[in-house]
């Protein structure tokens, strides 16, 4: 078994190609059964939000790459509270399940994986 592998994605998802090459890798790391975990920090917390049109910003829709996570073994997600918080955002929002973290358990995070990459 590879090395573990955290990514970590900060940017939303009509903020240029960022969210969609964070989820590309976690789904080819999903195939190849790398450990994983995916972390939605900052702006990246808005891939998470049901109900978007990226079509009014001439981006493709993330949803149904993110819907597809589960399926090729990527299901550590995880998503700073704080984050969530200073966009107003909660766990009702969301369109997958996602472990919520406090600024202290993200520590603890990247502690636990091998490599941990940001997009």
């Amino acid at each position: 078994m590879g090395k573990s592998m955290l990514i970590i994605s900060r940017q939303a998802p009509w903020a240029g190609p960022a969210a969609r090459e964070a989820l590309d890798i976690a789904l080819a790391g999903g195939a190849f059964d790398l450990p994983l975990g995916l972390l939605f920090l900052d702006d990246g917390v808005f891939q998470l939000v049901a109900g978007q049109q990226p079509g009014t910003v001439q981006q493709k829709d993330l949803g149904a790459n993110l819907q597809a996570l589960p399926i090729f073994g990527v299901e550590e997600l995880f998503v700073a509270s704080r984050s969530l918080a200073e966009r107003g955002l909660t766990d009702a929002s969301l369109i997958l399940p996602a472990r919520r973290l406090d600024d202290g358990e993200l520590g603890q995070l990247l502690d636990r994986f091998d490599q941990v990459v940001t997009i």
